[in-house]
């Protein structure tokens, strides 16, 4: 491994993106690790447990039988007042779909990557997003990462928007299988000293339960000097309540992950767009295409190839997709005479996919929007050549008005 000195203190290391978020992870102080091994994800919790190993972290790692115990046992750590880490792909984020809805119901911060790979059946290693796009609606925030750099940015500042008063949400940091979590590529580290800071030592939050304990606020966590219930029953009398907190905590979110994204940006001279968009070349195009995760970094070829053409196009890269920013993308959009979406994902039955169906409904209420028209692409691993992707490009160029049902196409499938 190569390592070279950068201002700041930072180093540039030569590794995989699932080698970048265990080196995140690592620095991040995380507590407890709870580990089962789905490919492509096992390079993370192999390398943690490594660091472990060679004490150069000082956590626990819990190795378990399931995906589904994975998740539990960082949950049950989280709510004794640790800071948990857990990742999964695929079939083993499905396994976890019980405890996901339990951890974010139960305001648990707590920080999981996800190496995106697509679901079963037929069996498939390979990448695309059906695996978190399926756990969209959990009460996780989602941060979507272009590569192994952005990985690493993203799971730091993860554990702090997770852990802040005004959230108190899980968070996954997506990163896409093999094209990044088995990448090499040199990414920049800030020294375990800066990222320490930046972090600090988690924060138990503290609730008042006026019934029990009067008007003394205890600490929101597992403790058997002054007892709670983590996930009781919760019929029609409070059940709608607590539903209601979580989205309040998801709105909350977004000026939480803006002022963690630029106050990290300050301490790594790294930023993605405003923390949410990440656009490109945008502010003349005519046509702009929306999308996630790695395949928007051949986009901005793309833009510039087509860009000497003499075609005003431009892109933009969603990072983050829970809490979706629908204002922000309404405003980016605006200007535009026409878009195009990209989705890594199938939605069965609706029309069109995950990313497609939100922006167009944030578009919906302008009084003059742009037609929007839909990709559904890179299923099973499919590549996106540059090729494939200009086609795209000129056919949003030449799109100028929304047919009744929306055009959603498959992109890159054999007929």
């Amino acid at each position: 491994m190569v390592v070279v000195e950068r201002g700041a203190g930072q180093v540039v290391r030569a590794v995989n993106g699932d080698e970048a978020v265990a080196w995140a992870a690592r620095q991040s102080r995380v507590d407890v690790v709870s580990a089962f091994p789905i490919t492509p994800q096992t390079i993370i919790v192999e390398r943690i447990a490594e660091f472990i190993n060679n004490g150069e972290m000082d956590a626990e790692m819990i190795r378990v039988e399931s995906e589904h115990s994975a998740l539990s046992a960082a949950w049950g750590a989280a709510i004794a007042g640790a800071r948990a880490f857990t990742a999964t792909a695929a079939n083993g984020l499905a396994l976890m779909w019980e405890i996901l809805y339990i951890v974010a119901s139960n305001r648990t911060p707590m920080v999981m990557a996800v190496a995106n790979r697509a679901l079963s059946a037929p069996i498939n290693i390979h990448c695309d997003h059906s695996d978190s796009m399926g756990a969209r609606d959990s009460g996780w925030i989602q941060v979507y990462s272009e590569d192994a750099q952005e990985a690493y940015d993203n799971v730091i500042q993860a554990f702090r928007i997770s852990e802040h008063e005004d959230v108190l949400l899980p968070v996954m940091v997506m990163l896409d299988g093999f094209l990044i979590s088995h990448t090499l590529q040199n990414v920049w580290m800030l020294p375990d000293e800066v990222v320490g800071e930046f972090v600090g030592y988690r924060k138990i939050a503290r609730i008042r339960i006026p019934d029990i304990y009067g008007d003394k606020a205890v600490p929101m966590m597992l403790n058997p000097k002054y007892p709670i219930s983590f996930g009781p029953l919760d019929l029609y009398d409070y059940y709608f309540e607590h539903k209601a907190q979580q989205l309040e905590a998801m709105g909350r979110a977004f000026d939480v992950i803006e002022s963690v994204h630029r106050e990290y940006a300050e301490i790594s001279g790294r930023s993605y767009g405003d923390g949410f968009l990440d656009p490109y070349r945008t502010e003349d195009a005519d046509a702009v295409v929306v999308g996630l995760g790695s395949t928007m970094g051949t986009a901005k070829a793309v833009v510039d190839e087509l860009r000497e053409e003499g075609k005003r196009v431009g892109s933009i890269r969603l990072r983050v997709f829970r809490p979706f920013p629908g204002d922000r993308v309404r405003r980016a959009l605006s200007g535009a005479a026409s878009v195009g979406v990209l989705d890594r994902s199938a939605s069965f039955g609706a029309e069109g996919g995950p990313l497609f169906s939100e922006v167009r409904s944030a578009l919906y209420g302008l009084g003059d929007r742009p037609p929007v028209r839909g990709y559904v692409y890179g299923l099973g691993g499919r590549d996106m050549p540059p090729r494939l992707l200009k086609k795209i490009f000129l056919e949003v160029l030449e799109t100028r008005e929304e047919t009744e049902r929306p055009r959603v196409d498959l992109a890159g499938v054999r007929e």
